[in-house]
């Protein structure tokens, strides 16, 4: 409980802001409709129809709350108003776009540590790679993939792999360099091949600098799946569903795809975290 107190603490301030920054931006559309309505308003009146807009400007916590309740249990998952339909799209190409962008990096990391021209070579680049803005890039992706015949999840996969694919990279080369100058000169005197070290001591000194690294890539990766789902004109993900909110002026929309997205990042941070956890803890590796 004394581990709470802080926490709830935090979340009442930032939702008593939220509700008074909803009634501060919201409130001179009210004054608005009352002066052409010829009516005199007051504040006690204001708060209550700032409160309940249908297309309110910064929408109020239980707005948003409400958004995001009808989207996931008020409607059939099969439905297009349906969050859990829409999530569900995003996170498909969120998954495949990680374990391309995963796969990539390891293997790039590897390569990395054996040999000094990529070291030299590829790092440069893949650090220049990620001075693109995504929106930038993302159409270009989309563009390219559809003249040669691929639509649909893979556009949006690649554009997830390219986020998700640098933090792997950088957590991995780390953690592959991170055994001491003594621990690989033990392994010489027992005359272990480079395999060897890489498959005993390497790997294993690696596995937490990866499991960081795989934390910020997922989350990255779901940005990119968002984002592919942009420039598309898609019909179907929590990107489409910002992308019609904002041609509609649906704001209550947009907060709660975006607070779905939100949900959706910290499962997935939660899953890799617990798989972390049991990896550690198996290798005796767990603090």
């Amino acid at each position: 409980m004394r581990s709470l107190v802080p926490v709830l603490t935090v979340v009442a301030v930032i939702v008593a802001l939220w509700y008074a920054a909803s009634v501060a931006m919201n409130a001179q559309w009210v004054r608005d409709q009352a002066a052409r309505a010829g009516e005199e308003i007051g504040l006690s009146e204001i708060l209550p129809r700032t409160m309940s807009q249908e297309r309110p400007v910064l929408p109020a916590p239980h707005q948003v709350a409400k958004g995001l309740w009808d989207g996931v249990a008020g409607q059939k998952i099969t439905s297009k108003r349906s969050l859990v339909y829409h999530g569900w799209i995003t996170l498909s190409a969120t998954l495949l776009g990680f374990g391309i962008g995963t796969g990539l990096g390891i293997l790039l990391a590897v390569g990395i540590i054996h040999n000094r021209a990529m070291d030299q070579s590829v790092m440069p680049w893949a650090i220049a790679s990620q001075t693109i803005p995504i929106l930038a890039i993302a159409p270009m992706i989309i563009v390219v993939m559809n003249s040669i015949g691929v639509s649909g999840l893979l556009p949006k996969a690649v554009i997830s792999a390219y986020l998700s694919f640098f933090p792997v990279v950088v957590g991995m080369v780390k953690g592959l360099r991170s055994p001491d100058a003594m621990q690989l000169d033990l392994l010489s005197t027992y005359n272990a091949s480079r395999s060897q070290a890489f498959w005993k001591l390497r790997l294993p000194a690696s596995l937490p600098y990866l499991f960081a690294s795989l934390k910020v890539g997922i989350a990255a990766s779901l940005v990119g799946a968002i984002v592919g789902e942009l420039p598309t004109g898609a019909v179907a993900g929590l990107g489409a569903r910002l992308l019609s909110g904002s041609y509609y002026g649906q704001t209550i929309q947009i907060w709660s795809a975006l607070f779905a997205a939100a949900v959706v990042a910290a499962a997935l941070v939660g899953i890799v975290g617990a798989i972390q956890a049991q990896v550690l803890r198996r290798m005796g590796m767990a603090r």
